[in-house]
């Protein structure tokens, strides 16, 4: 029986999270013995969890980072028993997801891989394994990454060792005979511009549940026009001002809930906006992309946005910024595209939609067709099993 070690930050929570333990459930029919190891957050799960570092040790590292600029260089006691994990259970397959974000230290865990003849598939749900620094560079259009980071635009209070990091991880990470798997067409083309162009590139785009993500008994508003906008973290790269500003330009008759809000930004929300914390309740997130006339994604930086296929999924339509890869979840059927920060257009898009609503059945569809999770996933299986005949 081959064994599939998946290596990301959360273990069935969050995008991220959801998306390894998907990947485990399709492996495991396959025949694999499926393990994840995580840094922290966890749900349920039916892989076997390695759980990497205490309690504390995601504060230890962010302080650490916070002051040294110097993420994914910390966590090394916690990353030398995370080895000896790997070395007990001797996978066929590493996958890799997520390892920045203040638990692991990848040049441990790189100098390690890069001794090993361990077949190794790492998904970039961001950009930040090809950066000095940062996990997006499109909403301040830096691409010094081409080259070389250095004097960082978005480097930390203390110091810039955005140069640094940039050479190590280059040093580090195309020793590895690495197969990189962009989740978007967007994320493709950028990769082909970075130090991985070498490298086998594969995109393969996210996918969802569809037994789980699909349209309720819950019927679309029709006294107020329902817009609803769904984040994990809100902040201004999520387009949060933007929302607001869009709320002084439509009328009552709109409706706005912001899902995702923390309790302090909840208290301090424009009137006229409803706000909620971010839920785990599923069926309360699928009640609410069903009842909802459009789902907005005015975001500035974003690679293959998860929120959009699961409202797609759920027959509602999708009002995105031209940004990174969310356009590729929609087409003019199930959704409009406007150009970042154009709020006025980004209003029109909504007033159109409520003019000539869009197909729920059409957006159905288009989930059923692209972002069924065992249609998209089973990818990493015919990718596996290819990497291991070679």
């Amino acid at each position: 029986m081959p064994k599939l070690l998946q290596i990301n930050v959360t273990a069935n929570w969050g995008s991220t999270g959801k998306i390894a333990e998907q990947i485990n459930d399709l492996a495991t029919l396959h025949g694999w013995d499926c393990y994840i190891a995580y840094g922290r957050y966890k749900n349920p799960s039916k892989s076997k969890l390695i759980k990497v570092g205490g309690i504390f040790n995601p504060y230890i590292h962010y302080i650490k980072q916070l002051i040294l600029d110097n993420e994914g260089l910390n966590s090394i006691n916690q990353t030398k028993q995370l080895i000896k994990e790997i070395r007990k259970i001797n996978p066929d397959i590493i996958h890799i997801h997520n390892i920045h974000d203040h638990w692991i230290n990848y040049k441990i865990l790189f100098e390690y891989l890069n001794s090993t003849n361990i077949k190794v598939v790492w998904t970039f749900h961001d950009c930040w394994a090809f950066t000095g620094h940062c996990m997006h560079f499109e909403n301040i259009n830096c691409m010094k990454w081409k080259t070389v980071c250095c004097s960082c635009p978005q480097r930390n209070v203390f110091r810039d060792s955005s140069y640094m990091n940039f050479n190590k991880k280059k040093l580090l990470f195309i020793q590895k005979n690495v197969t990189i798997v962009p989740v978007s067409n967007w994320m493709e083309n950028y990769v082909k511009e970075s130090f991985f162009k070498n490298k086998p590139i594969r995109v393969i785009h996210n996918g969802i549940d569809l037994n789980v993500f699909k349209p309720t008994n819950d019927k679309k508003e029709s006294e107020t026009f329902f817009i609803l906008a769904v984040s994990s973290v809100w902040n201004k790269e999520k387009g949060l001002y933007d929302i607001f500003k869009l709320r002084e330009m439509l009328s009552s008759e709109f409706k706005i809930l912001i899902v995702g809000l923390s309790e302090k930004q909840i208290k301090k929300i424009p009137k006229g906006i409803d706000g909620i914390q971010r839920t785990q309740n599923i069926q309360e997130l699928i009640s609410l992309y069903t009842k909802a006339n459009v789902l907005i994604n005015p975001t500035y930086a974003d690679t293959f946005p998860t929120v959009n296929l699961e409202a797609l999924a759920c027959g509602t339509p999708i009002i995105t910024y031209k940004t990174g890869g969310s356009p590729e979840s929609i087409n003019t059927k199930t959704g409009i595209v406007v150009e970042q920060g154009d709020i006025i257009e980004l209003s029109n898009a909504i007033k159109k939609i409520k003019e000539s609503p869009l197909s729920s059945e059409e957006c159905r569809l288009r989930a059923v067709e692209y972002f069924d999770k065992n249609k998209c996933f089973d990818k990493y299986i015919d990718l596996y099993n290819e990497l291991l005949r070679n």
